[in-house]
C-alpha cells in the first residue's frame, strides 16, 4: 500500500479507537464499521442502518489466528471452506466469543470473514480486533456496488469516510456466506 492508504488507515484507526463508525472500501462492498467488540459502536450501526438489531453483523479479521480468538471453536470444515473458496467467504460460527453482544445471532453464532484486500487488511491488523462489516446502505435498499452509489445521507451520519478507493467504479459484490452447523455439515446462505 503506498502512503496515502497507510494515512487514511491511521485515521480510520483514530475514529474507531474512540468509538466511531466509519465509511469504508472491503474486500466486497463498501462497508460501515467499527469496533466489532464495543457495544455502543456496534448498536450505532444498527440505528444508522436503520436495522433490526435481531439481524447480526459481520466481522472482518486480518488473519487465522485473531479469527481463532474470536470463535470458541474453528470446526475442520472451515478450513477445508477457507482453502478452496476462490471469492470472499464469511463464515458464521456456531458460538462467538469475546464480541459485543449485539454482534451476535440469537443463537450465539457470529459470521467471521478475513479480508485479502490490503486496506481492509491494514486496518483490522492496525485495530487489533475485528471490524464489523456491514453494506453501506439502509436496511431493505440495494447494497451499492461502488462508493458512487452509496447514500449521501449514510455518509453524512458517519464519523468517517474513507478516501481510499472512492474513485474507483469496479462493481464489487457481497460475500458468500455459509453457515456451520454443530454436526460437521455447513448451510449455504448466500452464493
Amino acid at each position: 500500500m503506498d502512503e496515502k492508504a497507510l494515512t487514511e488507515v491511521k485515521k480510520c484507526l483514530e475514529v474507531l479507537r474512540d468509538g466511531g463508525v466509519i465509511l469504508y472500501p472491503t474486500d466486497t462492498v463498501w462497508g460501515l464499521g467499527c469496533d466489532a467488540t464495543n457495544s455502543q459502536a456496534v448498536k450505532r450501526i444498527f440505528e444508522i442502518k436503520r436495522r433490526a438489531d435481531s439481524k447480526s453483523l459481520i466481522a472482518l479479521v486480518d488473519s487465522y489466528p485473531r479469527m481463532e480468538a474470536y470463535v470458541a471453536e474453528v470446526p475442520d470444515i472451515a478450513w477445508d471452506l477457507i482453502e478452496v473458496t476462490e471469492k470472499p467467504l464469511t463464515i458464521v460460527y456456531p458460538k462467538g466469543r469475546g464480541l459485543a453482544p449485539e454482534m451476535l445471532a440469537e443463537d450465539g453464532s457470529v459470521g467471521i470473514r478475513i479480508t485479502q484486500e490490503p486496506f481492509s487488511k491494514a486496518l483490522c491488523a492496525a485495530l487489533r480486533r475485528p471490524l464489523v462489516s456491514t453494506s453501506a446502505n439502509f436496511s431493505g435498499q440495494p447494497s451499492p456496488a461502488c462508493f458512487a452509489e452509496i447514500d449521501a445521507k449514510l455518509c453524512n451520519m458517519v464519523d468517517y469516510v474513507a478516501d481510499y478507493r472512492r474513485q474507483d467504479r469496479e462493481k464489487k459484490q457481497p460475500s458468500s456466506i455459509i453457515k456451520l452447523e454443530g454436526n460437521g455439515n455447513f448451510v449455504l446462505i448466500r452464493e
